[in-house]
């Protein structure tokens, strides 16, 4: 089966990927291999959060209470057209509490690992943020995970195990999301190793 981040990937392979090229002034082809490093990354980090009951709790809460019902279309247009400055499309906000203050080396990291600008790959996670919350809250009020508490829990699991099968994976994806999470001094992967995996696009 498909891990989360590589079906919400498919989800956005073709036109999707051409606007957030367009969006970023970039090729397909680097919107595409940057999509591909930075869901994983968001993902990852959404199950670092909801592996504590009270961060599943907080995040669980958040998707039923703005990102429950909408379209994953129509926050790509929104995020795309810039015009939606809503909860749901507030990606600046999102980032803020997925990362919190290691939201600079995320940012940091995908521009490092892709080749892009730093304006560029925050404006990507910006982008990306309400996308991944609008796909996980479709997933979870999909699955019948509705009820208090054990939507939670139910939430908890998924992340977790999405964080595993990513950190497993390894790739671009489990390196860039090492790198920014493992920063408590426990010998993980430092930026500087992203540098050894060598950019998306040939050596810089």
């Amino acid at each position: 089966m498909a891990t989360l981040t590589e079906d919400l990937a498919a989800q956005l392979q073709g036109a999707p990927t051409s606007q957030f090229a367009q969006q970023l002034g970039i090729s397909q082809e680097q919107s595409s291999a940057a999509i591909s490093a930075a869901l994983p990354l968001l993902m990852g980090a959404l199950g670092r959060n909801a592996s504590q009951p009270q961060g599943a709790q907080a995040l669980f809460g958040a998707l039923q209470k703005d990102h429950a019902g909408v379209d994953i279309g129509s926050v790509l247009g929104a995020v795309l057209g810039g015009g939606g400055q809503t909860r749901q499309a507030d990606g600046a906000g999102i980032l803020g509490h997925i990362f919190g203050g290691q939201q600079a080396r995320a940012e940091t990291g995908v521009a490092q690992a892709t080749g892009l600008g730093q304006g560029q790959a925050s404006q990507l996670l910006k982008m990306l943020a309400p996308i991944v919350m609008a796909y996980l809250a479709k997933r979870m009020m999909s699955g019948g995970a509705s009820q208090p508490g054990g939507g939670a829990q139910a939430l908890g699991g998924l992340l977790g195990q999405e964080q595993q099968q990513i950190r497993q994976q390894g790739g671009l994806g489990g390196g860039l999301l090492g790198a920014v999470l493992d920063q408590d001094g426990d010998g993980q992967l430092g930026i500087g190793d992203l540098m050894k995996l060598g950019g998306l696009f040939g050596k810089k």
